[in-house]
């Protein structure tokens, strides 16, 4: 907790009264970044009048975008992913989110699935293929920095929605 509050220019004192334990501040942390991806998916993906083309735009950019604009706090995601004890509170606060976001992803693709007639396409599997995409693209880009930026992810996705959705998503 003292390394904490000295990287946070805080006392120690000021950092244990606020949170009790370290346990407590990662749960606060969590649920902080948690609560802007939040923010953002209802921007672009719960907007009123969006269709279910432009919303399943909207969440697949969501996930570039809040990677490129705070690529600390996604690599606090990923941290949380990859120890015990963390994923033990990424499981009561961010996973529960992130299940919500697939849920309405693949809701939204199988609306496409519907309107465009695509009785061949697997919603729910198109859209844990596209959450795996953007995840991995976060893992990827918090191991190699200089790989933040590239547009091989987006490109991918773009793919993927076009050969499942030719007459709703252009390749361009």
């Amino acid at each position: 907790m003292q390394g904490i509050a000295e990287q946070a220019g805080a006392s120690n004192a000021l950092v244990v009264f606020h949170f009790g334990n370290k346990e407590n501040l990662l749960r606060a942390v969590l649920q902080y970044l948690s609560d802007q991806y939040d923010a953002l998916w209802t921007s672009m993906v719960r907007a009123p009048g969006l269709s279910p083309v432009q919303r399943v735009t909207g969440a697949v950019e969501c996930g570039r975008r809040f990677a490129r604009q705070h690529p600390k706090w996604v690599s606090v995601f990923v941290i949380f992913g990859s120890d015990r004890k963390s994923m033990q509170i990424y499981k009561e606060i961010g996973l529960p989110g992130d299940l919500a976001y697939n849920a309405e992803a693949s809701d939204l693709l199988a609306e496409i699935v519907r309107i465009g007639d695509y009785s061949d396409v697997d919603p729910k599997t198109l859209s844990e293929s596209l959450n795996y995409l953007v995840q991995g693209a976060w893992y990827w880009g918090h191991l190699n920095p200089p790989d933040r930026e590239s547009e091989v992810p987006a490109r991918t996705i773009a793919t993927l929605l076009h050969h499942a959705f030719p007459r709703h998503f252009e390749l361009g």
